[in-house]
């Protein structure tokens, strides 16, 4: 029996969306929900490996049936996969009966309408039966990386780069979709498990090693419907490098950098100490005009005979 009290604002697409007001350790008797909904779901897979594989039946008017299998594409069998909470559409078929029984006619063209599969069913009677298998019970989780050094891996990422003896960790994550489970996080040397909190789990490697180098995934596990499912991530590569290289590459740079910046500033300080400014070559320039001035006064040169010496 569940202990949670839900707060739902009825929008929610699961129960365990709804936020949850408080946690009790037992339930008195008589506390137990009940529940009656105006519209059930009216579909289902049965005789198949799970509840995503098998006969397709409808409810309709209160009578479960089986549909007739004939003229149903993978794109109509989508359909019932997504109101199953299944995927997709993987193969549909038909199996054979040696004698007819009522079943549910349903269209493709009231099933591409949008309408709901009970909607669309008409009383027949057939010895064809219609068979479906959706693609998966769960989505695929979602696996990243990330380093103090380096952030967080990209969604699509393929491999990720840390130094050793840092510290990394590996999270694993997946939709809301069913309560509960767990994660492995798996690699060629390794497996570690951690329960699903949150629909997630996060394993860290405080110090990391040659021996944590390779690639890894995350499978999720969950029991629901009295099956066991489970779905795994893609890869990621882990690389753990010597940090000694990049430390002396960082050292020679700095070093560089060190030695560029002093010889430019002797180079300017050389340069400065070379070079008259402005200021007194303008001087020298005044000095240069009197010195010319008492030449001439020297030779008794009239300022008009000046002048026009000068034009000449």
């Amino acid at each position: 029996m569940g202990t949670k009290e839900f707060q739902c604002g009825g929008h929610e697409a699961a129960l365990l969306d709804c936020s949850s007001a408080s946690e009790r350790n037992t339930c008195s008797p008589g506390t137990a929900v009940s529940l009656t909904c105006s519209e059930p779901g009216g579909v289902q897979l049965v005789g198949g490996e799970s509840r995503c594989a098998g006969d397709l039946e409808v409810e309709h008017q209160g009578e479960w049936r089986p549909v007739e299998g004939s003229l149903w594409t993978l794109k109509d069998a989508g359909v019932a996969c997504r109101e199953l909470h299944c995927g997709s559409a993987v193969s549909v078929g038909e199996r054979k009966e040696s004698s007819k029984r009522s079943v549910w006619r349903i269209s493709s063209l009231c099933v591409q309408s949008g309408s709901p599969l009970r909607e669309c069913a008409v009383s027949y009677s057939s010895t064809s039966f219609l068979t479906l298998t959706c693609s998966d019970k769960l989505f695929q989780p979602n696996i990243s990386v990330s380093s103090s050094m380096y952030g967080v891996s990209g969604p699509q990422q393929q491999g990720f780069q840390v130094f050793r003896g840092s510290t990394f960790s590996i999270s694993c994550s997946i939709q809301p979709q069913y309560p509960g489970g767990s994660f492995l996080l798996s690699s060629s040397t390794h497996n570690y498990t951690q329960p699903a909190v949150n629909h997630s789990a996060y394993f860290l490697f405080p110090a990391a090693e040659p021996a944590h180098q390779g690639n890894y995934s995350c499978v999720y596990h969950v029991s629901a419907f009295s099956q066991d499912f489970s779905s795994e991530s893609r890869l990621l590569s882990v690389t753990v490098t010597d940090p000694k290289p990049f430390i002396i590459r960082a050292v020679v740079l700095l070093l560089i950098q060190l030695l560029v910046t002093i010889g430019l500033y002797f180079y300017c300080k050389a340069t400065r100490g070379r070079r008259p400014s402005r200021q007194e070559d303008i001087e020298l320039d005044y000095d240069d005009l009197e010195d010319i001035e008492l030449d001439y006064d020297d030779l008794g040169v009239p300022a008009e005979e000046e002048g026009a010496q000068g034009a000449e």
